[in-house]
Order: structure tokens, then C-alpha cells, then sequence
């Protein structure tokens, strides 16, 4: 699931075996939790594209209208069940079913057929956000509409310029979890890392803040960091690296989205701007610089494509506790379990 552009990081592959869904025995089977999840890159759906992605086991149809507005809806046209992610068109700001041509609008509403008499009939669409060059749908029960909004960080004009994306027989929560879980860092990545700060929750929040040491970066050889991390319910991570010494800030998003029954899509951005022009090379070349900027956050995207490979192996044969038994130095796991229960329906 690389994209063209980006090469992927050594020893990268695509996972070719069926959706695994955890056996009895191996621990109860979380819901999809409620949020945000990320399903495009802003940059897979120009004007007039029609999109299928696969979310919590069912088919989402992302398109976009001649406009630019960008809409999510769910696959099948109500007048005889055609799915609309399979030759669609867009016509105007209208969604044109390749079966019978009804067309819906932007609404959800059918505005035209062939017999010039439109339906009172619609498509299903679902809350939908696009932020930063992602693609974001709302999952949640029809009780349950969008109450909160994904951070506007760390601009709206910063976009990634690097992206990679894994496979992975996991859920969000596990995903997510080893954010709070720095103390893996060590023991499986080899990582020097130090906690700052505990978790500080803030309703659908949570911020974390560590100091670590990552590999080497070409012009800058080996760097040691204080990163801050922010979490936004289940199915956003941004990662912000300030790089003071060199004018340079690099951020980082993990977006984990659910596929199907124990089954993670984990998409990978970087991005890198300048914050101080007079410490990178050829400030005054707009082309040096973004060569530069571009090259820092490649780096940090293999890098970080290399310590995700560590975990895969461990995602996809590990079983979800829910009663861990915490040891001491477990005191952020805690606080990220007792956090993650508010994405859940009471009692579940």
C-alpha cells in the first residue's frame, strides 16, 4: 500500500493471508470504537474522483465534485442497489450511479433520473474531514454524531511529503497503545527513551512527551530529541520533532483505521518545515530548501517504517488483555486504558 512516490522502507511487504479474527481463548474482541479515522490521502481524490475504501467491514465510497468538496457515503444507490464505488461518475457536484444514472447531490439527495422525475429517495452520507492533506470519516452509532474535531496541527498548510502504510491483524486500541507504552521502545526497538511527562489526558486528547535518541539523518548524522505526542481518540497520532539547532520541525502522523474483525490499516506520514531559514542550507533557494525539508522527513518515514516492522510480527500474534497485569513502571498504560473507554458504548 505504498504509494507510488515513496519507496518503501527494506523488508516491507503487503501481508497476503486472510483477515484473522481472534478464537476463542485468545481474549474478547473489541467493537469499533467511536472517532475519527483517517481512509485517503487528500491527494488520492482530485476533482471527479470516485474512491472505495474498506471501514469497520463495510465499503465506504469517498468522491470528490468539480468544486473540491469532498463527500463519504455508503456503497449502495437505494433505487435497485448498485454500488456506487464501481463506475460511478461525477457530474458537477453530483454523484451519477453507472446503473441507471440517478444522480445524487451533495446532500445525499437524488436531483435527477432518467425519467426527469427525481426519487424521494438518498444516499446515505457519513460526517466527513479533510485536514492537512488526510481524508477523515466519522464511525459511530447514529445516537453518537461527531462531538468533537481532530486538532487543527500543525497548520493547515503543512501536508505530508512522505507516506507508507501497513497491514496488520491488530485493532486501533493495540495500535495506539504502544504510544503510551514507551518502555517497548527499549526493550524491542533498542531505543534510549525517557519519559518527560505522564499521559495528560483531555477528554478525546491525550498528550505525551518523551526524550529519545533516533538513527542517523543525512547532513545531520545522529539526533537526540524531546518529542511531543498527541493522541485524538483512537485513530490519530501527530508527532512533533523540534529540531531548534537546525530551523527545522519534523511531524509525524499514525493513523490506524479499521478494516475488519481484528484487522488495521496503519497509514504513516512525515512532513518537515523550516522554523529558522538561517540554519538550513541555501535559505535563500526555495528549491535547496525543499529538497531539504523533503529529504529529513523521507528519512524519518524509513526510520519509523522500521521500528512498525518490529511491532508487526507482535500485533499480529499477540491477544488483547483486557485486565493487564500492570507492573510499575506501567503507570501510562494505565492511564491510556482508562482514557480509551470513553470511544466504547458504556458497558461494552
Amino acid at each position: 500500500m505504498t504509494t507510488k512516490d515513496d519507496a518503501p522502507p527494506p523488508g516491507a511487504r503487503r501481508p497476503s493471508r486472510p483477515p484473522r479474527i481472534a478464537p476463542a481463548g485468545e481474549g474478547p474482541a473489541l467493537p469499533t470504537p467511536s472517532g475519527w479515522f483517517c481512509l485517503a490521502l487528500s491527494r488520492e481524490l482530485p476533482r471527479g474522483a470516485v474512491l472505495t475504501r474498506r471501514f469497520s467491514d463495510e465499503d465506504v465510497v469517498l468522491y470528490r465534485t468539480r468544486s473540491g468538496d469532498v463527500r463519504a457515503t455508503r456503497p449502495y444507490c437505494p433505487h435497485m442497489g448498485a454500488h456506487l464505488g464501481y463506475g460511478s461518475t461525477i457530474e458537477g457536484d453530483t454523484l451519477v450511479c453507472p446503473f441507471h444514472r440517478f444522480a445524487f447531490g451533495t446532500d445525499g439527495a437524488c436531483v435527477s433520473d432518467p425519467d426527469g422525475v427525481p426519487l424521494r429517495t438518498r444516499v446515505d452520507h457519513l460526517p466527513i474531514l479533510e485536514r492537512n492533506g488526510f481524508v477523515y470519516v466519522w464511525h459511530g452509532p447514529d445516537t453518537d454524531p461527531p462531538h468533537w474535531e481532530l486538532p487543527a496541527l500543525p497548520g493547515p498548510e503543512v501536508r505530508p511529503t512522505a507516506h507508507w502504510a501497513v497491514e496488520v491483524d491488530t485493532h486501533p486500541q493495540e495500535v495506539m497503545e504502544n504510544v503510551a507504552d514507551y518502555r517497548h521502545l527499549g526493550t524491542l526497538h533498542r531505543l534510549a527513551v525517557r519519559q518527560l511527562t505522564p499521559p495528560v489526558p483531555d477528554g478525546p486528547y491525550l498528550r505525551t512527551n518523551l526524550r529519545s535518541s533516533a538513527g542517523r539523518i543525512p547532513l545531520f548524522g545522529g539526533l537526540s530529541w524531546e518529542k511531543s505526542t498527541l493522541m485524538a481518540g483512537l485513530g490519530f497520532t501527530l508527532t512533533q520533532l523540534e529540531l531548534p539547532r537546525f530551523g527545522l520541525a519534523v511531524h509525524l502522523w499514525g493513523l490506524p483505521t479499521p478494516t475488519g474483525p481484528w484487522r488495521t490499516v496503519l497509514r504513516v506520514a512525515t512532513a518537515c518545515e523550516v522554523t529558522d531559514p538561517r540554519h538550513v542550507p541555501g535559505p535563500s533557494l526555495p528549491a535547496t530548501r525543499a529538497a531539504v525539508t523533503r529529504l529529513v522527513a523521507r528519512s524519518t518515514l524509513r526510520m519509523t517504517a522500521r521500528v512498525i516492522q518490529q511491532d508487526v510480527p507482535i500485533w499480529n500474534h499477540k491477544r488483547y488483555e483486557p485486565l493487564p497485569r500492570l507492573a510499575a513502571g506501567d503507570h501510562s498504560v494505565g492511564i491510556y486504558r482508562h482514557w480509551a473507554r470513553q470511544f466504547y458504548p458504556s458497558g461494552s
